[in-house]
């Protein structure tokens, strides 16, 4: 079990020794966040189009582009996401040790 644990701290560590300076961090989430807000109209310009006298290979761009641009959000997001899966072995796990 010591094994396993300190397998999957490892990574972790060697991410800490690469630091990125914190000014560069700062404009990136600045940029990131503005990046954002322009897709976000974007959607919002798709959703409020009159798409009823589109042709379909249009209507096919617009939905590859608004796929493309919920991909680009979820990814700018971050967080930490755990299967379903995970989760419940996380749970076993914490019912057998305590």
């Amino acid at each position: 079990m010591a094994i396993c644990l300190s397998l999957t701290f490892y990574p972790s560590q060697t991410k800490a020794a690469n630091a990125v300076p914190s000014s560069t961090i700062a404009v990136t989430k600045a940029a990131e966040k503005e990046r954002a807000n322009t897709l976000i109209l974007r959607l919002h310009e798709i959703n409020e189009m009159d798409k009823s006298n589109l042709t379909s290979f249009e209507k096919k761009s617009l939905r590859k582009e608004v796929r493309s641009i919920k991909h680009e959000l979820s990814h700018t997001n971050g967080g930490i996401y755990l299967s379903v899966g995970a989760v419940i072995i996380i749970i076993l796990l914490l019912i057998i040790l305590l």
